[in-house]
């Protein structure tokens, strides 16, 4: 407990008119430790979670897996019906023959208008068929290409519908596309799932729970005091008792506003070695940003004591000026406060590291003056008036 010094009653007066009586609270400057913390609220979450979702709409055949079992890449999990699917792709393939089927066909008429077209030009130039004849018979001949090139047309749009059809009926098995642990399953046999608007999500799975991160909401204020690579530690509901530890892995740069409220990602990189922490947790973060160990320390109640106007208008300062607005504390040396500058470091809340200024371990600091009603002023004392 920090010790709390009472420093006595100290009256004094201005321009002929006694002013309050004044007590003083005090706390003394002390050697110490000083750690700089910043602390920020944050879920946990695995390092890798993917959603498995389907890319065909059907119904539910069969469901492989439940929460937390076990996968593989390429396993397994669900299956839809396939009688549907397996149906679009014997069309397909009736189809793609059909189109094959007319594709022939089409060449082979392309040759005869060919044929047609060399008799004709022959005849034509011994003046044996007219020129219309002639001209006819080339306007076949360029149809029956074109008919050729639309057939070869089809057989492609035939093959990509097959193809189509194909890739439909290997999305209707659902399989896992990491090695990990399922963390949720949204979905049940007989359930007809519609994937007409986007992917439905049937399944989460988790890469690997022994390793997991922290998601922290960083105030605006206090992103800059942190850096990759900074110690945090943290608490979770569950385990109240239990301290965990941890590291800043990044800090992204996408703000988050919430009720005109910024802040900021900091990840964090957890070890999950019995799996205790679960995706989804509340945690409690504390970064430790700075740490400073046996140096004088000031109450961070002195630093924000503001003193009275009587005693700014007639105490003079440890440096001969009046109230300056500089940074500074009170310090009680004898009955009479004074003013002294100081210049502080980092503070943990309730105390803050000494740079510079003119005081000793031992030094009673003012922090707070309040009327001196009802204390027994037997042996108050009272200096001296200040000269004008």
């Amino acid at each position: 407990m920090l010790a709390v010094l009472v420093s006595g009653v100290i009256v004094y007066a201005s321009s002929g008119r006694r002013g309050p009586d004044l007590h003083f609270e005090s706390a003394p400057v002390d050697r110490g430790r000083i750690v700089a913390r910043v602390s920020a609220p944050g879920t946990l979450s695995a390092l890798v979670t993917v959603q498995v979702g389907s890319q065909v709409s059907g119904r539910i055949e069969a469901v492989f897996i439940d929460f937390g079992s076990p996968v593989t890449k390429g396993q397994v999990i669900a299956q839809m019906d396939r009688q549907m699917f397996q149906a679009a792709v014997e069309q397909a393939r009736g189809h793609r023959a059909a189109a094959k089927a007319n594709l022939t066909r089409a060449e082979a008429q392309a040759e005869e208008a060919g044929r047609q077209l060399q008799r004709t030009n022959f005849l034509s130039a011994r003046g044996l068929v007219s020129r219309a004849e002639a001209e006819t018979r080339q306007a076949e001949y360029e149809a029956q290409n074109a008919g050729v090139a639309a057939a070869r047309g089809r057989v492609a749009q035939a093959r990509a519908a097959q193809h189509q059809a194909e890739v439909s009926l290997a999305c209707s098995t659902i399989v896992s596309p990491i090695n990990g642990v399922v963390i949720s399953r949204n979905v049940d046999v007989g359930q007809t799932v519609a994937a007409s608007l986007q992917s439905p999500t049937l399944f989460t799975i988790a890469e690997n729970l022994r390793k997991m991160q922290v998601d922290t909401a960083v105030s605006e204020a206090d992103v800059g005091k942190l850096r990759a690579g900074v110690a945090a530690s943290f608490t979770v509901d569950a385990y109240p008792d239990e301290r965990f530890q941890g590291v800043i892995r990044q800090i992204r740069d996408a703000a988050r506003t919430v009720q005109n409220v910024v802040t900021y990602d900091a990840v964090v990189d957890v070890d999950n070695p019995d799996l205790e922490l679960k995706p989804g947790m509340t945690a409690n973060v504390t970064f430790v940003y700075a740490e400073r160990a046996d140096v004088l320390r000031l109450p961070s109640a002195a630093l924000r004591f503001r003193p009275p106007p009587s005693l700014l208008d007639h105490r003079e300062t440890a440096d001969g000026a009046r109230g300056s607005g500089r940074r500074s504390v009170w310090v009680l040396r004898g009955a009479t406060p004074m003013a002294l500058p100081v210049e502080v470091g980092i503070s943990d809340g309730r105390y803050v590291e000494l740079l510079a200024g003119d005081l000793r371990e031992g030094d009673a600091l003012v922090t707070d003056a309040v009327p001196a009603y009802g204390v027994d002023t037997s042996t108050r004392l009272r200096p001296a008036r200040l000269a004008r």
